[in-house]
């Protein structure tokens, strides 16, 4: 989905059979296993999507916020949900069950082609992770996720939304070589450090690591 006026469009057309909950942060909002029945939009807050292993260790999905949909790709693909979902904030968010908007998608076939917009979307972006998390070093890893949470220009101030145990998960490492990854950008002039934020002082250095970026 391109943009946010085409999201509005479709949650207006289905709006009326969607359920309106708060959700408390940390509160799980379907989990890895059961029955895929529901998704979700979220009108305020944020929610995070999860794997855990046989081992309990987790591996972050996705963070998403106001004005995205959580879940769909599951209940139009699966009847039992791979993930767990959990509000990282206190959030407002409206639950759709999957055969009500099968229903209605049937009187309204507009609704199927929007909903394979926001898939196919989702699905680049998922290929695009792929490739990062097997193509490229943690360090080139790690300079992806600055400059992608960077406005450009000369430099930026990135407030990290996670602690950065769980920023090496998502980026398929561990908390020792991600610190050992920051303080040699830090050391070489390129970023500084200082708790949850990181100031990238040249961007273009750092493009210059990734030649297809």
């Amino acid at each position: 989905m391109k943009s946010r006026k085409k999201m509005d469009e479709l949650v207006g057309k289905i709006r009326d059979i969607g359920r309106e909950k708060l959700i408390s942060k940390k509160e799980q909002i379907f989990t890895q296993g059961v029955t895929a029945d529901v998704f979700g939009y979220i009108l305020d807050g944020e929610v995070r999507v999860y794997k855990m292993d046989l081992e309990g260790r987790e591996k972050e999905v996705g963070r998403f916020g106001p004005g995205h949909f959580f879940g769909e790709v599951i209940v139009f693909a699966t009847d039992t949900y791979p993930v767990f979902a959990e509000a990282s904030k206190n959030s407002t968010i409206l639950l759709f069950p999957r055969e009500g908007v099968f229903t209605r998608i049937k009187s309204d076939p507009s609704i199927a082609e929007s909903f394979l917009s926001l898939l196919a979307g989702k699905c680049l972006s998922l290929s695009s992770q792929i490739e990062t998390l097997t193509l490229k070093t943690v360090r080139q890893r790690l300079i992806q996720y600055l400059l992608q949470h960077c406005s450009g220009g000369g430099c930026c101030v990135i407030n990290l939304s996670t602690n950065k145990t769980q920023l090496a998960r998502n980026l398929g490492t561990v908390s020792e070589t991600l610190s050992r990854n920051l303080r040699a950008l830090q050391d070489e002039g390129l970023i500084t450090v200082s708790n949850k934020t990181i100031e990238i002082l040249n961007c273009d250095q750092l493009r210059s690591e990734l030649p297809d970026y």
